[in-house]
């Protein structure tokens, strides 16, 4: 199964030189382009890519703000952000951030395509025990307002689907999207929640209230 990849750069040169590293790989499909965080955020929802390959420094919204509200609303995706600069600096604030990883421009396509499909099977080159005592020194922020739902419109539908009992090519069917998409949606819902599978799903949204039981 190919890898679904989002690709967020400000200039247009470097996402077609991203295209360009990325389809020497069939391992890779590059399933849409943005110019900026805001873009991200509204491609991520509507196309749920599997790897998001984003800049560091853009205008408004940066590549690390951005990084940090994408994953605090999808969990499971993987980004990978890039940048000129091998300041270690930003190394920590990109893992800080929740990023999965981190290239520099200008090293070579092989490197880029090795480390991608690495970070990709979750393999990336931080070992188990650095990454581990990393992310415990920079812990992602979360929300403590109950109020707040912690799923998105999207999912919601998703959930009310899955609460009926039907299938992820059903749900695809019904709401005009990809297997994967529903399948990705599915999985992001099950970590946001930490959970494991459609029944223990089901049961928590209607003890909380938010399906019809």
């Amino acid at each position: 199964m190919k890898i679904r990849v989002l690709v967020v750069d400000d200039h247009p040169h470097a996402r077609e030189a991203i295209g360009e590293i990325l389809s020497d790989d069939e391992s890779f499909e590059i399933i849409g382009y943005a110019e900026n965080g805001e873009e991200a955020l509204l491609q991520t929802e509507l196309w749920m890519p599997d790897l998001i390959l984003m800049d560091i420094h853009m205008p408004g919204k940066d590549g690390l703000e951005t990084t940090r509200e994408i994953k605090l609303k999808y969990p499971y995706v993987k980004i990978v952000l890039i940048t000129v600069s091998d300041d270690a600096a930003h190394l920590f604030e990109a893992l800080k951030q929740g990023a999965q990883g981190y290239l520099l421009k200008n090293l070579e396509p092989g490197t880029w395509l090795q480390y991608l499909r690495a970070v990709a099977s979750d393999e990336a080159p931080l070992s188990s025990e650095l990454a581990y005592r990393i992310l415990q020194e920079f812990p992602l922020s979360k929300k403590n307002n109950n109020d707040d739902h912690p799923l998105t419109s999207r999912e919601r539908e998703i959930l009310d689907w899955v609460a009926k009992g039907m299938t992820n090519r059903e749900i695809a069917k019904e709401l005009q999207i990809s297997d994967q998409t529903v399948k990705n949606h599915l999985k992001n819902i099950l970590q946001k929640l930490h959970l494991e599978n459609r029944v223990q799903l089901t049961r928590y949204a209607m003890e909380q209230g938010w399906i019809d039981r």
